[in-house]
């Protein structure tokens, strides 16, 4: 009677401290999950950010929820883990949302849209604004619930094997780049190609497209760009923060525990700083190096910029007045947008453009 009693009015704190934990604490269920990733295994930052989330998940559970992490084909293909998520055929995926905005232009805004937020920003959004919230409802029509997953920062404009030197180059180009951008290309005469990470050497190198973005110098050096197209564009305007998520199919997600659901939502947050941590500690090493190695640097010259403001958006517009969901979720991402810029124009950008104008 009086261990019960103890037991009763310790509370468990003081349960534990007496080394007389309640068997519910270590009763927690074996879970195992496959993830299907979008990206190749080469690729240590893009792709790790799905291991450091399966490690994490592994060692928050004593190893009692193990998630098996598969490169883009190894399942499914790398663009089909929406399709496999939704239909459980695996339980959890990690993409770039953008990938999937033929179904719906609105899986752009989770991602990354042209000169939309920056990384801060985008992070921002989703955690302190209404990002997360809205994304959540518009993926539950796909049985999907979202969790950050990485942040790339602002990346690169792509690989051209001729110089862009005014917007009258763009014309007929055929250039792989991902998501949404492609229409906005469209618009200005390219000719866009969606291609997997892991086929677009081989692409660039046939001559089957004559341009190709990815996401950064690491990456960019990794995958071997430089060697097959000597000109480096800058910035990429398609993509200033894009976000990727862990897909989660919601039936999967539900039959966690609160427990195993917090570690979920620990382990991504984790993944989601640890990815940019490693782009922007490696990202300016790779472009010394490639800079040496004989890659041209250039900027995008202000009419290619001009034509590709404008006509990014005339499509917002456009979608806003046929597509519902978009119109929802734009008209907040859009507030939030103008709001941060103002703030970002007196701030950072004010720091930054000081701090690089000098001799460090």
């Amino acid at each position: 009677m009086e261990r019960r009693s103890f037991v009763r009015h310790a509370g468990l704190a003081g349960v534990l401290a007496a080394g007389a934990a309640p068997a519910v604490v270590h009763a927690q269920a074996q879970v195992r999950w496959r993830l299907a990733s979008s990206f190749p295994k080469s690729l240590d930052t893009i792709f790790g950010a799905a291991d450091v989330f399966a490690k994490k998940v592994s060692e928050m559970t004593g190893g009692k929820f193990q998630i098996s992490v598969h490169a883009g084909g190894e399942i499914v293909p790398a663009l089909q883990v929406v399709d496999a998520v939704q239909s459980a055929t695996v339980e959890i995926a990690h993409t770039a949302p953008y990938y999937f905005f033929g179904k719906d232009e609105t899986f752009a805004l989770g991602c990354a849209i042209p000169f939309g937020l920056n990384s801060r920003q985008m992070t921002a959004w989703m955690v302190e604004g209404n990002g997360l919230k809205l994304m959540r409802e518009f993926y539950r029509n796909y049985n999907i619930i979202n969790f950050l997953g990485g942040n790339t920062g602002a990346q690169m404009g792509g690989w051209y094997r001729k110089e862009i030197k005014s917007i009258a180059d763009m014309k007929g180009l055929k250039i792989r780049i991902g998501g949404f951008a492609g229409r906005v290309m469209e618009r200005m005469g390219a000719v866009p190609q969606q291609i997997a990470g892991g086929e677009i050497y081989s692409a660039l190198e046939k001559g089957t497209i004559d341009a190709a973005e990815w996401v950064g110098p690491y990456d960019d050096q990794k995958l071997g760009f430089n060697k097959v197209a000597p000109n480096y564009y800058y910035p990429g305007w398609w993509e200033g923060g894009p976000q990727l998520d862990f897909f989660i199919n919601t039936k999967a997600y539900d039959a966690l525990s609160a427990e195993y659901k917090a570690v979920v939502e620990a382990a991504s947050a984790m993944a989601h700083i640890d990815m940019q941590a490693k782009y922007d500690a490696k990202n300016p090493g790779a472009l010394k190096q490639l800079v040496g190695s004989g890659t041209k640097l250039f900027r995008f010259p202000k009419d290619v910029m001009d034509a590709a403001f404008k006509e990014s958006m005339a499509i917002y517009g456009e979608l806003s007045a046929k597509n519902a969901n978009w119109k929802k979720v734009y008209e907040d991402y859009a507030n939030f947008r103008r709001d941060q810029n103002l703030w970002f124009r007196f701030s950072e950008a004010g720091f930054d453009d000081f701090m690089q104008a000098q001799k460090l």
